[in-house]
C-alpha cells in the first residue's frame, strides 16, 4: 500500500472477505474499522447495496445501542456528510450531528467545537443542548448545565434520550426545583388510597389470579377497568376524542397508556399495571404514607416508570401529560409506544415543571422521585407469558 492511500480519508472499495469486493463504498480505514468492531453493524453493511444516508444512519444506531459509541460517533458523522442539509431530509442533518456529539460525549471524549458550531447553525437548542451535557459530564458544574440546555427537549419527541438526561441532572443538581415551596408538606393534599387496573378483554390465569390478589386489599379502593367500561368511562368523563383515540390504540399496553392519565386526573390514587404486583405490607403502608402530591419511581437506566405512579387529582404533571397524549396522538400516531404515550410524556411532563420553577414559576404541587431499588422494593414482577409476544415497538 503506497503512503497516499495510507491517509484515514482513502477511500476504501470494498471490504475484505464481505462477499462485496466489488462494490465501491465511500468508507474510510476508520470507518471501516467501526462497522467492523460489531456483527450486527456489519452484517446490516453486508446486505447494503451502498453506504448511503439511510444505511449510514441504520448503522450508526446498530452500533449506538450495541454501545460501541465512538465508533457510533464516527458513523453518524458519515451520515451528516452524506446529508444534503436539505431540511426536508430525514434523518435531519441537526439530529445526525447531534447524535454524533452525545455519543462522543458518554464515551467520555469532548466535542470538537467546530462541530458544535456547525450544529448552532443548523439548530441552536441541539448545540445547547450538546454544550449543556458536556458543561455537566466535562466540567462537573450541573446547574450550569440545566441552565444552558434551558428547553431544548423541546425539540426532540417526548422521551427521547435528552428527556431521561435532563431530569438526571435535576435530580443530582438541582431536587429543589421539584418541591413545593409554598405549603408545609403536613398540609398538603395526599394521594388517596386508590388503585387502578386496566386489562382490555379475557386476562390470562396469571392476570386474573393478580386482580384477586389486589381486590383483597384492605384499606385501599381497587377499580379494574376493562376496554369497553374504559372506552365508555372516557366518553363520559372526557368525551369522544378521547375514546376514540383510546379505541383506535395500536395494542393494549397504548390503550392503557392512554387510559391511565384520564383515570388518575379525575380520581387521584396509584396506577398499576395488570402485570405487576404491589410486593407487601411494607408496600403498601410505603404507598399509604407518602406525602408527595406525586410520586414516580424510575427504572435501573433512569427512566421514568409509568407501570406504578400516584397522584393526587388534577395533578400538574397529569395535565402535561395529557398534553403530550393528544398531541403526539394526532401528529405522531406511529411514534414508539414509550415516546408516544409511555414513560416519555411523564418525563417531559416532569422536566417542564422544574424548567419553569427554575425560571422563577414555583409548582403548587410536590413531586417524588425514587430511583429503581425503591421500585424493587415495592414491585413483584411476576412471569407473564403473553409478554413474548408483544411486537418488537412495544416498549412501555
Amino acid at each position: 500500500m503506497t503512503k497516499e492511500n495510507t491517509d484515514e480519508e482513502k477511500i476504501i472499495i470494498g471490504f475484505s472477505n464481505t462477499g462485496n469486493e466489488d462494490r465501491e463504498d465511500s468508507i474510510s480505514q476508520v470507518e471501516r474499522s467501526c462497522i467492523e468492531s460489531d456483527f450486527q453493524a456489519l452484517e446490516y453493511y453486508n446486505n447494503c447495496e451502498k453506504i448511503d444516508l439511510n444505511a449510514a444512519f441504520n448503522i450508526a444506531n446498530i452500533l449506538h445501542t450495541n454501545k460501541k459509541l465512538e465508533e457510533a460517533a464516527k458513523i453518524y458523522e458519515k451520515a451528516y456528510r452524506l446529508h444534503s442539509k436539505d431540511p426536508g431530509v430525514y434523518p435531519l442533518a441537526q439530529s445526525l450531528l447531534q447524535a454524533s456529539l452525545i455519543c462522543l460525549l458518554k464515551a467520555g471524549k469532548t466535542a470538537p467545537e467546530k462541530h458544535i458550531e456547525s450544529l448552532k447553525k443548523l439548530n441552536i437548542p441541539f448545540a445547547n443542548y450538546i454544550i449543556g451535557i458536556q458543561t455537566a459530564w466535562r466540567g462537573n458544574r450541573g446547574r450550569e448545565a440545566i441552565e444552558i440546555i434551558d428547553n431544548a427537549f423541546e425539540e426532540f419527541h417526548t422521551g427521547e434520550e435528552i428527556d431521561t438526561l435532563y431530569l438526571e441532572l435535576v435530580r443530582i443538581h438541582a431536587p429543589e426545583l421539584l418541591v413545593n415551596k409554598d405549603r408545609k408538606i403536613g398540609h398538603l393534599e395526599r394521594i388517596p388510597r386508590k388503585i387502578f387496573l386496566y386489562w382490555d378483554q379475557n386476562p390470562p390465569e396469571e392476570i386474573k389470579e393478580n386482580f384477586d390478589f389486589h381486590n383483597r386489599i384492605i384499606g385501599f379502593d381497587v377499580k379494574i377497568f376493562n376496554k369497553e367500561e374504559a372506552a365508555q368511562w372516557l366518553y363520559e368523563n372526557y368525551g369522544i376524542e378521547a375514546r376514540t383515540l383510546f379505541l383506535a390504540a395500536r395494542h393494549p399496553a397504548e390503550a392503557a397508556d392512554f387510559l391511565r392519565v384520564h383515570v388518575t386526573q379525575v380520581y387521584g390514587g396509584w396506577w398499576l399495571d395488570a402485570d405487576i404486583r404491589i410486593r407487601d405490607a411494607d408496600a403498601l403502608k410505603f404507598l399509604a404514607s407518602s406525602l408527595a402530591n406525586n410520586v414516580f419511581f424510575l427504572t435501573d437506566n433512569g427512566v421514568v416508570h409509568n407501570d406504578l405512579y400516584g397522584t393526587v387529582a388534577n395533578s400538574v404533571v397529569g395535565n402535561d401529560c395529557l398534553l403530550s397524549l393528544y398531541r403526539n396522538s394526532y401528529i405522531h400516531p406511529g411514534l414508539f409506544i414509550a415516546y408516544k404515550t409511555g414513560p416519555g410524556v411523564f418525563e417531559r411532563a416532569i422536566n417542564r415543571i422544574a424548567r419553569r420553577a427554575l425560571k422563577g414559576i414555583d409548582s403548587p404541587q410536590s413531586i417524588e422521585i425514587y430511583d429503581h431499588t425503591y421500585f424493587d422494593k415495592v414491585i413483584h414482577q411476576f412471569n407473564t407469558p403473553y409478554k413474548t409476544l408483544l411486537p418488537s415497538w412495544h416498549t412501555s
